[in-house]
């Protein structure tokens, strides 16, 4: 059985960091993409980003505007993990945040903010960005 755990969320003042991290079990997921989702209140699941292999030694990530130049995922496949590191936070940015991983090798860019993109999810980890 496949299972995606996160930790790492928790309450932090505007501006502040924050570290998420997600630990994969059941199989190995080195060469597929995994990435967070994140939920605010009364709005639809939105994408954060996703790392992806790209055939050779990297994994680069694609990210979603709101986020970029402030969040960086990364992953370590001999652990199985996947991180978000969070800086330069914002009350929008509350919300639960989901890890994600999906069984399709060669995602395209354009499908990876698509939910039905992803076949594994985790429970999710509440962000709170408040003053």
């Amino acid at each position: 059985q496949v299972q995606l755990v996160e930790s790492g969320g928790g309450l932090v003042q505007p501006g502040g960091s924050l570290r998420l991290s997600c630990t994969a079990s059941g199989r190995t997921f080195s060469n597929y993409p995994m990435g967070w989702f994140r939920q605010a209140p009364g709005k639809e699941r939105e994408f954060v980003g996703t790392t992806r292999w790209n055939g050779g030694n990297a994994y680069p990530a694609y990210y979603a505007s709101s986020v970029k130049g402030r969040f960086t995922i990364s992953r370590d496949n001999d652990k199985n993990t996947v991180s978000l590191q969070m800086n330069s936070l914002k009350p929008e940015d509350t919300g639960v945040y989901y890890c994600v991983a999906s069984s399709t090798r060669g995602l395209l860019v354009g499908l990876m903010a698509n939910t039905g993109s992803y076949d594994y999810w985790g429970q999710g980890t509440q962000v709170t960005v408040s003053s």
